[in-house]
């Protein structure tokens, strides 16, 4: 395993697969990402290179004997159909969350990769922001009381990006993380077309039956920022706490993790508890999508 080389490919290069080229071409020294070899990216537009990045077909990615691992960064759409070919080809997959648009293909994929022993890696940079790091210490061992968790944004484009509790899996991976295994006790959405607007609003109830809220909301010219309030029984938190910058940058982090994965110096432990929180959570925003997309109940 020491001088083991895993020849990699990343699909799709908007912002995502860019920082990924260029963490791929300058591994941190010394780090378990040094074992990756970018050979090539595949994009739907004609680049030609990228750097020293040379763009390759999807046919010649996925059959190339060289290549073992791909980075999927395309649109959320397409997640879920080229996580299929590329573990229908034999490779390892790092992909960007979410990791596909309905709970049932996500479990479907996770089945295929441990079917074909190759590694399934769900990209989570939330988890891994300084801010959330603080965060999670700051309330270890408090007992909550109720919570609220409010996201703002610009508008996305559903078609490509999914519906809100998909696209923003995000916040739910840390409500989950931060508080254990949730129920939805109710879920609305209103989304005004005419004004680009969209506020999705999900309650839950943690296992000890305590209320938490997550808002996300989106419109013209919304600012791109998370508001927390956390009520305890020792007082509430309102304000994240202060965090230095961390100084590996996060889909370096992230690019880390996978290479150790790849290497086995991940425990079975570990990679149960995020198999579960991944799966766990795309399984809660179907539900999600489902309250919100019933039919207004009449009530007379």
């Amino acid at each position: 395993q020491i001088n083991k080389m895993f020849g990699t490919v990343v699909v799709g290069v908007g912002i995502a697969g860019l920082a990924r080229i260029r963490d791929l071409m300058n591994p941190m020294p010394s780090s378990p990402s040094e074992h990756l070899k970018l050979l090539g990216f595949v994009s739907r537009r004609s680049f030609g290179n990228i750097n020293e990045a040379k763009q390759i077909s999807l046919e010649d990615a996925l059959r190339s004997k060289e290549i073992h691992a791909a980075f999927i960064s395309t649109e959320n759409r397409s997640h879920e159909e080229t996580i299929r070919m590329f573990l229908e080809a034999g490779k390892h997959v790092l992909v960007e969350y979410p990791m596909a648009l309905s709970a049932k293909a996500a479990h479907e994929l996770w089945e295929m990769a441990e079917r074909k022993g190759k590694v399934l890696h769900v990209e989570h940079i939330e988890l891994l922001m300084e801010e959330y790091k603080q965060l999670k210490k700051e309330i270890a061992g408090k007992d909550l009381v109720k919570g609220t968790l409010h996201f703002t944004g610009s508008i996305l484009d559903e078609n490509k990006a999914g519906f809100p509790a998909f696209s923003g899996i995000a916040r739910l991976t840390w409500l989950i993380d931060l508080f254990g295994d949730l129920t939805v006790t109710s879920a609305t959405r209103v989304k005004q077309e005419d004004k680009n607007y969209s506020r999705m609003t999900v309650h839950f109830q943690t296992t000890n039956k305590k209320p938490l809220t997550w808002i996300e909301e989106r419109g013209p010219g919304m600012r791109r920022e998370k508001k927390i309030n956390f009520c305890f029984t020792t007082g509430c938190l309102e304000d994240f706490p202060q965090a230095p910058r961390s100084t590996v940058g996060l889909f370096m982090q992230d690019q880390n993790l996978f290479a150790k994965k790849l290497l086995d110096q991940v425990s079975k432990e570990e990679l149960a508890a995020e198999k579960w929180r991944i799966l766990r959570c795309l399984d809660l925003a179907e539900v999600i999508q489902q309250h919100c997309e019933q039919p207004e109940k009449i009530c007379s």
